[in-house]
């Protein structure tokens, strides 16, 4: 199983503790968020992590060689020259990703999600997509409808409501941030753009093709991106941390 991991995030709402490191590196009792990803996913039966990086991207590629990569193959997909948001990060890597389903997580998200389960549960489903999602307060929502395929985006500060499909009595789900996706994303791709959100992908494509929802409401979860929600982290970490 492979995964990537988006570790390339500038990190602003954590200052000034990223003034002098990346996001990915900053630590919860002295766990960085890219160990407790790796760990997390390693736990799941990946041995191929591809993991993206841009602001303070030397430190990373430092922080794998430290720890002999952790024992399984960690490539890294270098966005120091431009970074390419989610769809132009995910295009980038297309070369590692290509053969099989895979995993895809945000560096910040601390979660006991069962990775493996979502996994199986997207083979099962044979989707294009399959989004984690919780209900909880946001300012952003994904649509879903009863049967738990994606139908639209709505932003809930400025009013604006994407739809891919017309139905009514929709679901709105927040993101959390991991998915898991087959290899066929890539031929939904723009050709010609290098920078480009894979919502977008997401939205463009749900009027076709199954991009569903894996609701996990009962598990542990964590947007760490700000420092009061840093030190909320450590009460969880153990719950979090794979076991062994």
């Amino acid at each position: 199983m492979r995964a990537m991991i988006f570790a390339a995030g500038l990190g602003t709402r954590l200052r000034p503790i990223t003034d002098n490191m990346p996001k990915a590196l900053v630590p919860i009792k002295g766990h960085p968020l890219l160990e407790i990803a790796i760990l997390r996913l390693k736990a799941a039966g990946c041995r191929d992590i591809i993991v993206n990086i841009h602001h303070f991207g030397t430190q990373i590629i430092d922080f794998l060689q430290r720890n002999d990569h952790f024992g399984i193959n960690i490539q890294v997909s270098d966005e120091r020259d431009l970074l390419l948001d989610t769809g132009g990060g995910l295009k980038k890597a297309a070369w590692f990703l290509r053969d099989e389903p895979f995993l895809l997580t945000n560096a910040d998200a601390i979660t006991n999600l069962d990775l493996q389960q979502l996994y199986q549960t997207h083979l099962k489903n044979d989707a294009l997509a399959t989004l984690a999602v919780r209900r909880r307060e946001s300012s952003r929502y994904f649509l879903f409808n009863h049967a738990g395929q994606l139908c639209g985006w709505r932003n809930e500060k400025t009013g604006e409501t994407r739809l891919s499909r017309a139905e009514d009595n929709l679901q709105h789900l927040c993101f959390s941030g991991i998915h898991a996706i087959s290899p066929r994303i890539f031929d939904f791709f723009p050709e010609e753009q290098s920078v480009f959100s894979i919502i977008d992908t997401y939205l463009k494509t749900s009027a076709t093709e199954r991009i569903l929802a894996y609701p996990h409401d009962e598990d542990i979860w964590m947007d760490v991106g700000k420092i009061p929600q840093l030190e909320q982290a450590e009460g969880v970490l153990e719950a979090v941390l794979p076991k062994g």
